[in-house]
């Protein structure tokens, strides 16, 4: 399956530093929003956060900046798995530039599936299992190396 659109924006000036471009605090603000759309896609809705008294928490991300952002471009950014594990998910983020279609930025979040009252890993539903399936990125050769 394609990857899928988890967030599309803009730039706006109060995201850019003193370089005139969008700061390293917004991409990963904005990968973060892009998570949440994401996880929402198989089954890891707000209200089954609250309602089942679980929560994700994110262990790792890796970001690499390829391309920058200036105020008034317009970004998507485009999800897919990487690999669904019992308790844990690897899922990756591409930003493009809206218009150009240039990868301005990656992310690799790793995420854990918590039970909030005892504060463990807990396993994934086999519903959430089968949703995330769908979105599951294909090996290709580079990601063997």
């Amino acid at each position: 399956m394609d990857p899928l659109l988890t967030y599309r924006g803009a730039v706006f000036t109060w995201h850019c530093d003193h370089m005139g471009h969008m700061n390293v605090m917004w991409y990963v603000g904005k990968f973060d929003e892009a998570s949440w759309n994401f996880l929402a896609h198989i089954g890891i809705t707000p209200s089954y956060l609250r309602n089942s008294d679980r929560g994700m928490v994110a262990v790792e991300h890796k970001v690499a900046y390829k391309r920058e952002l200036l105020a008034g471009d317009i970004l998507e950014v485009h999800s897919s798995i990487l690999e669904v594990r019992d308790k844990a998910i690897v899922f990756t983020h591409e930003m493009r530039n809206g218009e150009t279609g240039e990868i301005a930025a990656t992310c690799q979040f790793t995420g854990v599936h918590i039970d909030k009252t005892l504060r463990k890993a807990c396993a994934f539903s086999p519903e959430m299992r089968i949703a995330a399936e769908k979105y599951m990125r294909p090996a290709l050769l580079s990601d063997a190396a």
